[in-house]
């Protein structure tokens, strides 16, 4: 019972910030955004503030989230968001790192953002945009076409020439051929990506 009364109460001191904040805006995107808030704590449906005031439901939950943790700085023209882990400077230093490397897994760079910056991502999501701007994969893979490369064409030449002197004997089942495919050899483990 005592939880239901403290969050009426606080709901009625957030409701009355905002009434205030209402009153003496003259800005009419930020009357929209405090009036969009107010009724989302007041548990107006979402769909219903969208239509009277033309703003996206997407737009509403923002503010109100942004209003819950920052209060009426957090709806106001001007505010930036909250602050980026990393600053540009050791996002391009992260990038130039990325850049350096020739295979890619997402550990290698959780372990080094951890011990270079101190950071760990609550979602991995943080850690793949961070590959997609260094323009790499965070799947190992190679940089070259294994096709254009002509030490790996060689030594095709060559199984092929030892099957085919043996291809008599391994269609009778008297020598077996056992192999191993580059994905695994790659990935250094029996579970890799295909």
């Amino acid at each position: 019972m005592d939880n239901f009364l403290l969050s009426g109460k606080v709901k009625g001191e957030e409701i009355a910030k905002l009434e205030s904040f209402i009153k003496s805006n003259l800005d009419a995107r930020e009357l929209k955004r405090g009036l969009a808030v107010k009724m989302a704590i007041q548990e107006y449906p979402y769909k219903k503030i969208s239509q009277l005031l033309g703003v996206s439901s997407f737009s509403i939950s923002d503010w109100k989230k942004s209003f819950k943790a920052n209060g009426i700085e957090g709806i106001r023209l001007g505010y930036k968001g909250l602050k980026k882990y990393l600053t540009d400077e050791q996002l391009s230093e992260i990038i130039r790192w990325l850049s350096s490397s020739e295979y890619w897994h997402l550990d290698e760079l959780i372990n080094y953002l951890d011990s270079q910056y101190g950071i760990i991502y609550k979602s991995k999501q943080s850690y793949y945009a961070l590959f997609n701007l260094a323009n790499v994969s965070w799947k190992r893979s190679r940089k070259v076409n294994p096709k254009s490369d002509e030490e790996l064409k060689k030594k095709a030449k060559e199984i092929n020439a030892i099957l085919a002197k043996n291809k008599s004997k391994i269609e009778s089942g008297e020598t077996i051929v056992l192999f191993q495919d580059e994905c695994h050899l790659l990935n250094i483990d029996i579970c890799g990506y295909i």
